[in-house]
């Protein structure tokens, strides 16, 4: 089994924060661009870096639940829900509720853990009603709607989250196929269900085959058509209102799908040209891997540079008082040149 300390190796400054004239915290990382053809467009830092995808993969985790034919009732709701770390809304909790009903299961058969709703309306109306957030507000609830799904085809037994289960082995297949690499390790997410270990190239490599996908190829290919496009359209259900892989599939207007996982990843489908993104910040910092999906989401066309939602993740920084402070911008080379 190779070695997955890699992470540190090689990384290169992407975004920095600047308070004054003072350059006050810098956060590495690596990038890569990928074509759907496999080859590399550019990249930053260690294209091979192994890595965890975390939740940006959900995705390849739901390949197998329409391959199958176990989700061909399923609406582009639930597809979205099944690629979705959602904040536990009311939308989100119902949707999977529904969904779980449909299948005449409830929110015990889950295997995903409570979570505490992120969702301010949630999360008030919780404590107001006396009540304590359920599995159904866990972020992973619709991918988990999705593995019992493909369950309830495959025959297996209640206890799909584990590794050597029909339902993870079916994922892992198809995980390494897309990825176009073996997994050499997995590690247990947070949802309890297991997260199998690729390169960053890798990673967007599978990102850059779900944008060339064709409704005219294979079944693989229209099941990733399927999924990207239930993403573009219900953006609110991928994450939810002040998240940033809502917001920024809001400002791209359908044309492109983004996902974040936990640990400062960030990957994106742009169809219209073709490619796909993957990013990891080494120190886990979020708002370094929002700000840098950003920019590299401008840099090949699939977002406006002046659209207000830049400058959200991307530009001045402001304090309690609505002052310019500083600001968050991408460190010299990335974005402007790539190796």
């Amino acid at each position: 089994m190779p070695k997955i300390s890699q992470i540190h190796d090689h990384a290169v400054p992407l975004i920095e924060l600047w308070r004054g004239d003072l350059l006050e915290s810098v956060h590495h990382g690596h990038a890569v661009v990928m074509h759907a053809n496999g080859a590399i467009v550019e990249s930053w830092g260690q294209a091979d870096v192994l890595m965890y995808p975390r939740s940006s993969c959900k995705m390849v985790q739901a390949l197998p639940l329409i391959e199958s034919g176990a989700g061909h009732a399923l609406g582009s709701e639930q597809l979205a829900l099944a690629c979705a770390s959602h904040q536990g809304a009311g939308l989100h909790v119902h949707g999977v509720s529904r969904w779980l009903s449909d299948l005449g299961l409830g929110e015990d058969d889950l295997r995903c853990g409570p979570q505490a709703a992120e969702d301010i309306a949630e999360r008030d109306r919780l404590i107001l009603a006396h009540e304590r957030p359920c599995q159904l507000h866990n972020n992973c609830s619709g991918k988990h709607a999705g593995f019992l799904t493909l369950n309830r085809h495959l025959g297996g037994s209640s206890e799909y989250v584990e590794a050597d289960h029909p339902v993870q082995r079916a994922v892992r297949l198809a995980f390494e196929e897309v990825t176009g690499m073996p997994s050499p390790v997995y590690g247990i997410d947070g949802c309890s269900a297991p997260n199998f270990a690729t390169s960053l190239q890798g990673l967007a490599l599978a990102m850059a085959r779900f944008a060339g996908a064709s409704d005219s190829g294979d079944a693989r290919a229209r099941a990733m058509v399927a999924l990207r496009d239930a993403m573009m359209r219900h953006p609110e259900l991928v994450a939810g209102e002040t998240r940033a892989c809502t917001e920024l599939m809001r400002a791209m207007g359908g044309t492109a799908a983004v996902k974040t996982g936990a640990e400062a990843v960030f990957v994106a489908i742009l169809p219209q040209s073709g490619l796909g993104i993957a990013l990891k910040i080494v120190d886990g910092g979020v708002r370094a891997a929002e700000a840098a999906i950003t920019a590299l989401l401008v840099r090949h066309g699939a977002l406006d540079g002046n659209h207000p939602v830049v400058a959200r993740y991307l530009g001045d920084m402001r304090n309690r008082r609505d002052l310019i402070v500083g600001q968050i911008r991408c460190a010299r080379n990335f974005c402007t040149n790539a190796t």
